[in-house]
């Protein structure tokens, strides 16, 4: 099938008989994919007789999903295989390598608004809100005209983060690198942190999200399917500063290593943003007419106005390739088949 609006293909799969499919195959970007693993969980939770308006434990996806890189960015592909490069995904599928990855939902107090693999709220969304004000402008200098001018308006948002850390082990490769931000306190895995602040950026990712900009990945201190999620907070700093941080993903340098970046490994994770009111309003810089926050995941905009929660469910989904993981420990260059 091919899509010809937002939201089709999560149509087609709310109707269409997954048990006569061994799998589905999504040609496209990161929208797209997500779109696409969104409605196979969906109709899985519809299948399995779940509430959709609040799903605490949902049942795994029916059938494998694969990806096949055909966007701008394309992280998900990246991740999964190390390189952006359609004829090697295309042999994953063939070959039937598949991999269970964690997936996040994204819910308000009163409904579930999507399934997915990564957010960003501040810098990320607006770049990606501005991005979508300019479409008539082709994609990739629409994108970088949307990042040169949200970070010349570089402004921070004032809000508080609830999460619910998870006990680790260190033993990775990073451990030295992590040790300095890494905030996980033994012993109370199962009590709520909270931090309320001024941040430029916050971060959530149940997945490495690896691209081209950033080898290392946007969250390296995560995996495909560790069970957790990376949540990296960047407080309100000058605008020299942020601008080392941002440069630090395209090296190997540990894009961590600041005094006002900190990160958490967590299982769930509560953003409420604090409206200014009086003469602070005109700092709400984020607001649509409606209210609304943007929202990024996986690079699709979202806008709502109160309080998301995010949570990690465990290989939730399979994909079709490996964990780069894996190839970093066996010291492989490339994931060409």
């Amino acid at each position: 099938t091919v899509t010809e609006y937002e939201g089709h293909a999560l149509s087609v799969l709310k109707e269409c008989e997954l048990q006569a499919f061994d799998g589905v195959v999504c040609v496209g970007g990161d929208g797209s994919v997500s779109e696409v693993a969104h409605g196979l969980l969906l109709r899985a939770q519809i299948d399995a007789g779940k509430d959709t308006d609040y799903v605490s434990k949902p049942v795994r996806a029916p059938v494998p999903l694969g990806v096949i890189p055909a966007g701008t960015t394309n992280i998900l592909a990246h991740t999964l295989y190390g390189i952006k490069h359609a004829v090697t995904a295309t042999l994953h599928i063939v070959m039937g390598h598949i991999q269970a990855v964690d997936v996040c939902t994204f819910s308000t107090p009163s409904k579930l608004l999507r399934f997915g693999f990564s957010a960003m709220f501040g810098f990320g969304a607006r770049t990606l809100a501005l991005a979508e004000e300019h479409r008539w402008m082709p994609s990739s200098q629409r994108k970088d005209f949307a990042f040169i001018k949200t970070l010349a308006d570089l402004k921070p948002e004032e809000c508080e983060l609830s999460f619910l850390p998870v006990q680790i082990l260190q033993e990775d490769s990073h451990e030295e690198d992590r040790k300095k931000k890494e905030r996980t306190k033994k012993g109370s895995k199962d009590q709520w942190q909270k931090i309320q602040g001024h941040f430029l950026n916050v971060s959530i990712m149940a997945i490495p999200c690896l691209c081209s900009m950033a080898p290392r990945g946007l969250a390296p201190n995560t995996s495909l399917n560790n069970g957790s999620m990376a949540l990296i907070v960047v407080q309100n700093t000058s605008r020299t500063e942020f601008i080392k941080h941002l440069k630090r993903y395209t090296s190997v340098k540990n894009q961590f290593n600041f005094p006002f970046v900190e990160t958490y490994t967590v299982r769930e994770v509560k953003v409420q943003p604090r409206l200014k009111s009086g003469p602070d309003a005109k700092e709400n810089v984020c607001l649509n007419a409606e209210g609304n926050y943007p929202w990024n995941i996986d690079g699709d905009l979202m806008k709502e106005a109160s309080e998301v929660h995010v949570r990690v469910h465990p290989q939730l989904i399979d994909l079709y390739g490996v964990n780069t993981d894996d190839l970093e420990s066996s010291q492989a260059t490339c994931n060409c088949i």
